[in-house]
């Protein structure tokens, strides 16, 4: 005998196919979830959707991450994705006019744990810096000078590639960075990145813009144009291929070794967010995670009575 609350699923399942057009994988992801739901309903004895509680969507939420007899365990981006799905539903319900209020107001997806960020010895930067400048012509002077300003400043791929001339400083030792919605900033360069900046743009640079019309651009490609992202991006991942670096390597992992080197070293979080250029500190505060890891490890192995 079909429940009501077996109908309003059938009945939400027919709005995501009819009004909302969902693809038929969505919409079979979305049956997979709300059937498991049913079954957990139904255990409880529950038959109408207005005699389920927050408590019993507080209860299924902790199913999932259990398990039970007839289903497994799921990950947090499955369980995520059900929750979801069960969100979905309850709203669908209220506007539908067949429950006063919506149980699941108040109940939050798992969130996935913090990721932390893949930072790279340094032994593996100042490899791909070597091989970033061999065999020593035009474009392997311009790829030295822009991996190490990226490794040097913490800069995101756009900001490096949209530096111009004018922006730079080196007899200061600073650079002024373009960022996110607009924002700006100036940041220190380290003695490595000033050398091999003044080698390019003293002896590579001239050639590459004699090529066509003069540019501002700090960083050109071979046709004296600006350097595009994709471009820049290709010049690090064949440079870690050089070093052979197995490790996936993008321009960000730079900036996360940066970050990561910096507090290592013993920055202060604040001073590594304005170098960043994170309008919040919370958001540089994931770095701090790699570096109680790191001292986890160390601790783990240093310490005599660590464990047993």
């Amino acid at each position: 005998m079909t429940t009501d609350v077996e109908r309003a699923v059938q009945d939400y399942l027919s709005h995501l196919s009819v009004e909302r057009g969902l693809a038929d994988n969505t919409l079979r992801s979305y049956r997979r979830d709300l059937r498991r739901y049913l079954d957990f309903v139904s255990a409880r004895g529950i038959a109408e959707p207005a005699g389920i509680a927050e408590n019993d969507i507080s209860a299924f939420l902790a199913s999932l991450r259990t398990g039970d007899p007839d289903h497994g365990v799921l990950g947090t981006a499955s369980a995520a994705r059900t929750i979801v799905a069960v969100r979905g539903l309850h709203r669908f319900l209220l506007r539908e006019q067949v429950v006063a209020t919506d149980v699941t107001a108040a109940i939050k997806p798992p969130r996935p744990a913090a990721r932390l960020p893949k930072a790279l010895p340094l032994s593996d930067i100042e490899a791909i810096l070597d091989a970033a400048g061999s065999p020593g012509t035009t474009l392997s002077s311009r790829d030295r000078a822009l991996l190490e300003v990226l490794y040097g400043t913490g800069a995101r791929i756009s900001e490096a590639v949209g530096l111009d001339v004018d922006d730079l400083d080196l007899a200061d030792g600073s650079v002024l960075l373009r960022g996110k919605g607009g924002k700006q900033r100036i940041v220190p360069v380290g003695s490595y990145a000033r050398q091999y900046l003044t080698d390019y743009l003293t002896a590579s640079r001239p050639l590459l813009a004699s090529v066509r019309t003069s540019t501002p651009a700090v960083f050109l490609n071979a046709r004296g144009g600006r350097l595009s992202r994709q471009s820049a991006w290709t010049v690090l991942t064949k440079a870690a291929e050089r070093a052979g670096i197995a490790a996936d390597v993008s321009p960000h992992t730079l900036r996360h070794s940066f970050a990561t080197h910096l507090l290592d070293g013993g920055a202060d979080v604040r001073v590594v967010q304005e170098l960043l250029g994170h309008a919040s500190v919370t958001t540089t505060q994931i770095y701090t995670l790699v570096t109680v890891e790191k001292l986890r490890e160390i601790y783990s192995t240093a310490h005599p009575r660590a464990s047993r």
